[in-house]
């Protein structure tokens, strides 16, 4: 059954705020949990495929496959299982033009699944991105991310979610404050 339309999961959104986005909170993800896990497994099956069709469907399917599986699944590797998927979705909306047809502050979502890639070439258009649509709050954060691709061509922080071993050099890293999710 799917608990949420595409209006509903923006309006969810937009009112949780950009502090709430980009923290650890597990009563946010619990809400995230109870609301929106049916909506959110529809969409890995492929069953809410026409709601690419609009701006509006096809950023509530990127918050969907993006932003709400680090809520959900926090901790665990199905946190990024919906990633590439949420890459397609991005790069077919964004040859549409729909991150012009939302709002300023949510233009952002579209450009996300790069940053969240361990594949330089999709943290480049990522930074591309964010550099092009004049965004100063998302574009520091976007060279981070593709700055770490570039050194260690992963993520490390993921690593012990996702089972790979952790080299010298990414356990000083993680040490000494670097960006660690």
């Amino acid at each position: 059954m799917i608990a949420a339309n595409a209006a509903e999961i923006i309006a969810f959104w937009c009112e949780a705020g950009y502090e709430r986005w980009f923290s650890r909170d597990e009563a946010f993800d619990e809400e995230i949990r109870a609301r929106f896990l049916a909506t959110h497994e529809a969409a890995a099956a492929g069953a809410l495929n026409r709601w690419e069709e609009t701006p509006e469907g096809a950023l509530a399917l990127l918050i969907l496959l993006d932003q709400f599986p680090r809520n959900l699944f926090r901790g665990t590797p199905r946190a990024f299982a919906t990633d590439a998927l949420a890459r397609t979705i991005a790069d077919r909306a964004l040859t549409k033009g729909f991150d012009q047809k939302v709002p300023p502050e949510l233009k952002g979502f579209f450009y996300l699944p790069f940053m969240h890639s361990e594949n330089l070439v999709d943290q480049e258009r990522c930074v591309a991105l964010y550099e092009a649509a004049g965004d100063e709050k998302g574009l520091p954060h976007a060279i981070e991310h593709r700055d770490i691709i570039a050194r260690f061509g992963r993520f490390p922080h993921r690593n012990p979610i996702l089972g790979r071993a952790t080299t010298e050099e990414e356990a000083a890293f993680l040490a000494n404050g670097g960006f660690s999710g």
